[in-house]
């Protein structure tokens, strides 16, 4: 079978036939189809770029173009159905699986991270909105540093789902949530620091008592993690 070769502009660059962007995701998937024989054949698939009308599943073993395919998310069991576009052997640029297209458009269908991807390119259109309309810096820095967590979130949920799937430990990445935590904790509090010096807090400013006794616990445990680092021995370097 002859390989369809995308078109190019006139500079020789390849054009971008999809109608809507394709967002990196790790979702695992059970397939299953008509076989030439009529026998159904079922097989595992991991979605890799996706949207609404459709995404590349990796997969070794894939029915022929044109076939019409039942897709199967392992995480929330939904179903979808689907065509299959394009395989290693109809289509340059298409290796270790398939190029699939939904029957029915839905971005649900592939769960959560795609829901979040889209999220965070919606902030940042909104952040540029904001940029050009002359917004308050002092909003818009709150509103940056909300955006900011939920792309750290958002590449923090993609990782661990990768790891999951492929049996690695996800300690790397549970400890950077953690310092990102911590950095975000630090900021804010620099904050409430500018608050009550700006005399922007009084005693009629609500959660006060709430904030203080987290202070406390927090300072409590803080000193603790830093005399146990105080008394472990240092080893030099020889």
């Amino acid at each position: 079978m002859t390989k369809g070769r995308r078109p190019t502009s006139s500079d020789g660059a390849k054009v971008e036939r999809r109608r809507s962007l394709r967002f990196a995701v790790a979702v695992p998937l059970e397939t299953s189809w008509c076989g030439p024989d009529g026998k159904a054949v079922k097989a595992d698939a991991i979605a890799r770029q996706v949207n609404m009308r459709g995404g590349s599943l990796e997969m070794a073993n894939y029915p022929e173009v044109g076939s019409r395919i039942t897709l199967t998310n392992f995480l929330s069991a939904e179903t979808a159905e689907a065509r299959v576009l394009a395989t290693p052997s109809s289509r340059e640029g298409v290796s270790q699986g398939i190029v699939v297209e939904l029957v029915v458009p839905s971005d649900k269908f592939w769960g959560v991270s795609i829901q979040v991807k889209k999220t965070v390119i919606e902030l940042h259109s909104l952040e540029q909105s904001l940029l050009a309309e002359g917004i308050d810096l002092r909003l818009l820095g709150e509103f940056r540093d909300a955006a900011e967590f939920v792309r750290t979130v958002s590449t923090a949920v993609s990782g661990l789902r990768e790891r999951q799937l492929q049996g690695r430990d996800d300690n790397d990445l549970v400890g950077l949530l953690t310092a990102d935590r911590i950095h975000r904790a630090t900021n804010l509090c620099l904050e409430v620091i500018s608050d009550l010096d700006a005399g922007r807090v009084d005693h009629d400013t609500k959660g006060v008592d709430e904030l203080y006794r987290s202070f406390e616990q927090a300072c409590d445990r803080l000193k603790q993690l830093l005399k146990r680092r105080e008394h472990q021995p240092f080893n030099s370097p020889r």
